[in-house]
């Protein structure tokens, strides 16, 4: 093994080529200098220096050592400072999972903001649902989770990121674009609907059924991306009920309309944590989505 100082000795010394002048920026004597060489070379096995009356060069081996003691030095020097940035939650990791919808809206812009506001805090992404992210938070696997209601509001901080209206997705042409009014529930009565998943994307199934008077007898689809449900609509597969955000995908084929019934703004999405969390560049980032 060896040791810093004997580092800082050993590239003092192969920078300058002669112990007296490499003792003197070191502010010691050329003899410990000299102990500490002698003291590295016979811990790592290896002759470092060619030495003689009149020079001190670099054998081939102390050439390369001299390339990894400088990023070792380095290394050791910056870790303080990277320590205490981490400490202050300046730098860092914070893991989020994300539901795929999220994307549309606000994740992308969640991104630049901490880009641009805490360029040191390194993001790792996850997409999950809802159910997905409530374990991956107790078990630290994320840090933030960008998730629908309901969850454990004793368990989990949290903040209400937006809210956005239902809309129908129908395909292009269809009659029901084209009522001059919002669609009502008796509207898609006897309609072919692409329906979200009562599993895999339940906070929306349990919002549709329980605002309007579908049953499985219309549902010609059930799937969980939002995505996949737009595209079913622009291959003229039936029509689906999905968040406004959703128009931002730019399919070809597809229009929107307007739905009654759903209120002002139902669809809620929240960021969620741990209220124990001692990430601090968690907590950093939270600050900075207050401030938003």
């Amino acid at each position: 093994m060896y040791s810093l100082d004997q580092l800082r000795g050993f590239v003092a010394v192969a920078e300058e080529l002669h112990f007296g002048r490499a003792a003197e920026r070191l502010n010691m004597t050329q003899p410990p200098l000299s102990r500490q060489i002698q003291k590295l070379e016979r811990g790592i096995q290896v002759q470092l220096f060619e030495r003689d009356n009149r020079r001190v060069t670099l054998t081939s081996a102390g050439e390369a050592f001299l390339v990894e003691a400088r990023k070792l030095l380095a290394l050791a020097d910056s870790a303080p400072d990277l320590a205490r940035r981490i400490s202050a939650g300046a730098a860092g990791t914070v893991r989020i999972g994300f539901t795929a919808a999220s994307t549309y809206g606000l994740l992308g812009a969640l991104l630049n903001e901490i880009g641009t506001h805490l360029p040191e805090i390194d993001v790792e992404l996850t997409e999950m649902v809802t159910r997905e992210q409530i374990p991956a938070l107790v078990k630290g696997e994320i840090d933030i989770g960008l998730a629908r209601p309901p969850f454990d509001e004793e368990l989990f901080d949290s903040r209400l990121l937006y809210r956005e209206p239902m809309v129908a997705a129908l395909p292009a042409g269809h009659p029901l674009g084209r009522l001059g009014r919002a669609i009502t529930g008796e509207d898609l009565r006897n309609e072919d609907l692409i329906m979200h998943s009562p599993t895999q994307a339940r906070y929306f199934y349990d919002l549709v059924v329980r605002t309007l008077p579908v049953t499985n007898t219309n549902f010609v689809h059930t799937v969980s991306q939002i995505l996949t449900m737009v595209l079913l609509v622009a291959a003229g597969r039936g029509i689906a009920l999905v968040p406004q955000s959703a128009s931002v995908l730019g399919i070809d084929g597809v229009e929107y309309a307007r739905v009654e019934g759903f209120g002002e703004d139902p669809v809620e999405l929240y960021a969620i944590w741990q209220r124990d969390s001692r990430n601090p560049a968690l907590h950093r980032v939270m600050n900075l989505i207050e401030q938003a």
